[in-house]
């Protein structure tokens, strides 16, 4: 199976383990294969919310709690309503894509939002 393993984004065949994920030397990328495989035909997973219901692009979602910005003293306060989300592949865990009010674009995760 290492023998076989290319990198999902470009291709390059010089990948290798780090830790629990593989790593591609070529354009950064990092993945697990066996979320890849356990993902679906098409390697893609859902995106879903804190109550479990899949999200899509342009969808509106509503902040379930209280999320400090890093690096700045606002706050994104629960029941903000978001509207137009675009899903990412974000490492970090930030899969949602927004642009809030009064704050500007911005990364959230979906564990903190659920649909509207």
């Amino acid at each position: 199976m290492e023998n076989d393993l290319k990198c999902p984004e470009c291709g390059c065949e010089h990948v290798y383990p780090d830790g629990s994920l593989w790593t591609c030397p070529e354009c950064g990328c990092e993945w697990n294969p066996n979320d890849r495989l356990a993902g679906g035909a098409d390697g893609s997973g859902e995106i879903r919310d804190a109550n479990g219901n899949v999200l899509a692009d342009g969808d509106s979602v509503t902040v379930i709690k209280d999320l400090k910005i890093k690096g700045a003293s606002s706050v994104i306060k629960g029941g903000t309503k978001v509207k137009g989300i675009r899903l990412v592949d974000g490492t970090d865990g930030h899969n949602i894509a927004c642009k809030i009010a009064g704050i500007g674009a911005i990364n959230l995760k979906s564990e903190f939002v659920r649909k509207a």
